[in-house]
């Protein structure tokens, strides 16, 4: 499974820091896996905010260049989203996504 932590509330401009650890028998295929990070914000569509691969090629969505990071530990079957200079159409539920798998989500409020 996946599960998220992290983030919070937040004002904006800030930054906060999201993960999502793998466990069960996913981790044995998890660092060649490409994951990616997710946003559902209220009353709209989840979309795609960035992804990593095994071999850390990065994407990213166009709004969310330069401000935002995706990074990954394979050692602990974690990827982070290091999410800076953060603003409130940024709120919404993130979503850590891989392997055929979808976390729980983990609200994240930026007040203005």
């Amino acid at each position: 499974q996946l599960v998220e932590s992290g983030g919070g509330l937040v004002q904006a401009g800030g930054s906060l820091r999201l993960r999502c650890k793998a466990s069960g028998a996913i981790t044995s295929v998890f660092n060649p896996a490409e994951m990616a990070w997710y946003r559902q914000a209220p009353g709209k569509q989840r979309e795609f905010v960035a992804s990593i691969t095994g071999s850390r090629v990065t994407n990213y969505a166009d709004a969310v260049k330069g401000r935002f990071t995706i990074s990954r530990d394979n050692a602990w079957k974690t990827i982070f989203l290091q999410m800076n200079s953060l603003k409130v159409e940024n709120t919404g539920l993130y979503y850590c996504s891989g392997l055929d798998l979808w976390g729980a989500g983990r609200q994240e409020t930026v007040a203005s």
